[in-house]
């Protein structure tokens, strides 16, 4: 449906693309990747349209249309939520339109040529989806977290992340046959990303997609293309299996080089040794011209990764921190009541809920940056506490340099080691003279949480930390926090890291908050055990293995569910092993069977009739081979596709 030919572009005196072929087909669902700057959003606003190439073409067959979600500038003014939204269906209303004037005419003056019009439009409009559309409508809102006493509600009301909802919700309901997502996840809460999961992975058409959330990415999508070094290169499978992939070429590609660097320098050698020599000078010609030939190999760069541990949390007592009777609202709202709260040591809780049922409330009372109008908190046994707030970010100083920031923040024994921490989040050299100002959204937490290193602390409190890191940063921040030896309470919208690291969920909603043992996968199955499937209904109904309602102790539910993923993840390994292996010996039996056939192709071959007869012999085992290798190798896709 789309194919990029030769694409070129330069940006800023870079070339971002140099001479990239490549090919979108209908229903494929696609996330681009790669390192922050590496041209992901220059090359979905290429395919929407909005960019053109230096250099190339991009040809679109025809009757294809397009859905561009940017990540920010959206604002929607003038008309109602449920009006803007609905503008989605622009034909449908035009339709709608006309067949009222039709119903007026008709009325008035009974003509045939009416009626027929009107039965004509009248069947255009149903098969369109006429009739569903309000219902549509509600389905779409519904799942990207608006109330219902919201749609009424001026566009303009809404601040920033709300006006990218609203973006998302016209591009669904306008269903176009090519949907280009930039960071779709960003502003949304955890039920809002499930729906949203759940609706892309129905989508019938393509879909091509940025995202730095690792979950999200391993549910929706089916193909992964890296955007690296002015190329693409595509990887079957969602992310998880693209890391896996990824190293391996990678490693592949590193031995290839190394090889290819052994040749040249023997080649260079003897360049050298006999280049003035006359008896050698045709050699020495040969050898010179099969050096220009050798094409060489590019390795990618090691990526920098942040690298740090924790400091060791000074010793607490068994409850670091507690809420009892906790009530807290703004003037006539109440958004937290009776609110009752034991946190234990080495634990590691969740909060999750909706966007404005009080997570970051709740946070900043535990926090003790905000006293509540009711109840009370206690803080455990020698409660060191170190908070990082939603917006974190924005408290830093503008015009101090990273190097001052931190300097200012760091206790007087921690001074000398600065630079150090620094280094450790990936400010080096110059970097660290940089105003924050000038700093990214990333560069900005990445300080944030590098300032929050500099005491030790037995109660760490999040709120959002993931916000505006890249999937790398991500995943070293959870390894950090995994071997975290204190207690944590934090918030974040991103699934893979609320599955990979909590003991107990926090549900915040209706004021109240309730507790349920494990990660968000064991949340939503004690939820579907109650009959509660408002989070995530579909993603619940195919869980791979349900709770018996029966079973009623938290504590043998928590275990269960432990005991079922770590056998799946055994027999996944166990799969994915097997299956890697049948994709080598496949590889390898093609590899002989093309030799084979190069072989048959030899008209002097036939003179040997023995050796024709074994060759040919050979030539059926490894046919009959391969085919029984590709049927196991449909096998051992069929639970990646279930």
């Amino acid at each position: 449906m789309l194919q990029l030919k030769d694409i070129v572009k330069d940006f800023g005196g870079r070339t971002l693309f140099g001479g990239v072929n490549w090919h979108i087909r209908p229903g494929d669902r696609i996330g681009l990747c790669g390192e922050n700057g590496a041209g992901k959003t220059t090359l979905l606003r290429m395919l929407a349209g909005q960019v053109s190439p230096d250099g190339g073409e991009v040809q679109v067959a025809r009757g294809t249309t397009f859905g561009y979600l940017p990540q920010d500038g959206l604002e929607h003014r003038g008309r109602s939520l449920f009006e803007e939204v609905r503008s989605a269906f622009a034909e449908l209303l035009q339709t709608e339109a006309a067949l009222a004037r039709l119903e007026a005419a008709i009325a008035e003056k009974h003509r045939a040529e009416d009626m027929d019009r009107y039965a004509t439009l009248q069947e255009a409009f149903r098969q369109g989806g006429g009739y569903t559309m309000e219902t549509e409508i509600g389905k779409v809102l519904r799942g990207l977290g608006f109330a219902e006493s919201d749609w009424e509600r001026p566009c303009e009301h809404f601040s920033g992340g709300w006006q990218m909802r609203i973006a998302l919700a016209r591009l669904l309901l306008q269903r176009p046959n090519l949907l280009l997502l930039d960071e779709p996840t960003n502003h949304l809460d955890l039920p809002a990303r499930d729906w949203l999961e759940e609706y892309l992975s129905a989508y019938p058409f393509a879909v091509v997609l940025v995202s730095h959330d690792r979950f999200f990415l391993d549910q929706v999508v089916n193909r992964i293309v890296e955007v690296w070094n002015g190329s693409l290169t595509e990887y079957p499978g969602n992310y998880s299996r693209y890391l896996d992939e990824r190293d391996r070429r990678v490693s592949a590609l590193f031995e290839a080089k190394q090889r290819q660097d052994e040749e040249i320098a023997k080649t260079e050698a003897f360049i050298n040794r006999f280049r003035y020599q006359a008896n050698k000078a045709s050699l020495v010609q040969s050898r010179i011209k099969q050096l220009e030939k050798i094409e060489r190999i590019q390795v990618p760069p090691q990526r920098r990764k942040i690298a740090f541990r924790f400091p060791e949390p000074p010793k607490g007592g068994r409850l670091a921190l507690e809420l009892k009777g906790v009530e807290q609202g703004y003037g006539e709202l109440t958004v937290l009541s009776g609110v009752d709260l034991a946190v234990e040591k080495g634990e590691r809780i969740a909060l999750v809920g909706a966007n404005g049922a009080g997570k970051s409330t709740l946070m900043r009372m535990l926090a003790g940056v905000e006293a509540p109008r009711g109840g009370v908190r206690e803080e455990g046994h020698n409660l060191r506490l170190a908070y990082f707030a939603q917006d974190q970010a924005r408290v830093l100083n503008p015009e101090r340099t990273v190097l001052e920031e931190i300097t200012a923040a760091a206790p007087f024994d921690m001074v000398p080691r600065v630079r150090d921490i620094l280094g450790s989040f990936l400010f080096s050299g110059d970097d660290v003279q940089k105003k924050v100002a000038v700093l990214s959204g990333g560069e900005r937490n990445r300080l944030a949480l590098a300032i929050l290193l500099l005491r030790p602390a037995n109660l760490l409190l999040l709120d959002e930390p993931t916000n505006h890191l890249d999937l790398a940063s991500k995943d070293v921040l959870l390894s950090a926090l995994k071997t975290y030896q204190g207690t944590l309470v934090f918030v974040s919208h991103d699934r893979y890291f609320v599955d990979a690291l909590s003991t107990r969920v926090l549900e915040v909603a209706g004021g109240a908050v309730e507790s349920y043992f494990g990660n968000y996968e064991d949340f939503l199955r004690s939820k579907a055990a109650r009959g509660d499937t408002s989070h995530s209904e579909q993603r619940v109904e195919q869980a791979a293995v349900a709770v018996p309602a029966a079973l009623s102790d938290e504590r043998q539910e928590r275990q269960l569910s432990y005991e079922e993923r770590k056998e799946a993840k055994k027999l996944e390994k166990r799969r994915q092993k097997e299956l890697s292996e049948v994709e080598q010996a496949i590889e390898d039996f093609e590899s002989e069977l093309a030799e084979l056939e190069q072989t048959m192709a030899d008209p002097e071959l036939y003179q040997d009739q023995e050796r024709w007869r074994e060759i040919s012999a050979r030539h059926g085992k490894l046919q009959e081979r391969i085919a029984g290798l590709y049927e196991r190798w449909e096998e051992l896709q069929l639970p990646e596709s279930a």
